[in-house]
């Protein structure tokens, strides 16, 4: 499953990135409105336990998607939740017809597909790894890692382009802004920021951001 592979490497990126954090660093703002880095961080980590949890059969326990501490090692834990995630796919990808998934956060918690699901994951993957990197003053250099590998930015485009674009499903309380116009010309990368409602040219404010509150990071419908 071509998928998968990719979903391997796009995790591979993301702790690349999630691997710079220092733990004074925990206090940053980042493109999340009210998630400081420490939030972000443990919400990914999470989203792999959820999502390991899903490929197994127990995704529609909603234990199981709860935030995880990083505590002093961010890389430590998103890269151990990322390999067993990537373990759980496997499993899962390789039953001769591989059973669908519950995702209790993603509009009607499914169930779907096992390539949606994975593709979900994908997304939010390198969503959260820009918004790492943005935190930390430096997203150029895995936009361009990304852009290298034309199947996984367009994998990534694809899955963003697929996210309803109606004004219910965008805007506060959602897990989307509004769809961003953006000019001609732009990389994959940038055109899946702002069709996600992200400003590609994100910048961190002066200053720690707040604890604020969980919120979702996928479409409310399929």
């Amino acid at each position: 499953m071509r998928l998968l592979e990719l979903h391997t490497r796009a995790l591979d990126l993301a702790a690349a990135v999630v691997d710079t954090v220092q733990p004074e660093q925990l206090v940053l703002a980042t493109p999340c409105a009210d998630w400081p880095l420490r939030r972000l961080l443990e919400h990914a980590v999470g989203q792999h336990r959820g999502f390991a949890a899903a490929a197994l059969g127990a995704g529609a326990d909603r234990a199981h998607w709860r935030d995880v501490p990083v505590h002093g090692d961010p890389a430590g834990a998103f890269r151990r939740s990322a390999e067993r995630l990537t373990t759980a796919f496997a499993t899962a990808g390789a039953a001769a017809e591989p059973a669908p998934l519950h995702l209790p956060e993603i509009g009607d918690g499914g169930p779907f597909p096992l390539d949606r699901a994975v593709g979900f994951h994908l997304l939010d993957t390198l969503v959260h790894a820009w918004d790492v990197a943005a935190a930390l003053g430096s997203p150029a250099r895995l936009v361009a890692a990304v852009e290298a590998e034309p199947p996984l930015a367009g994998e990534l485009l694809a899955v963003a382009g697929a996210v309803p674009a109606a004004a219910r499903a965008r805007g506060p309380g959602q897990a989307f802004a509004a769809v961003r116009a953006v000019p001609d010309g732009i990389g994959p990368f940038d055109r899946a920021l702002a069709l996600l409602g992200r400003d590609p040219s994100w910048s961190a404010p002066a200053g720690p951001a707040p604890a604020g509150t969980a919120r979702r990071d996928f479409a409310k419908s399929r």
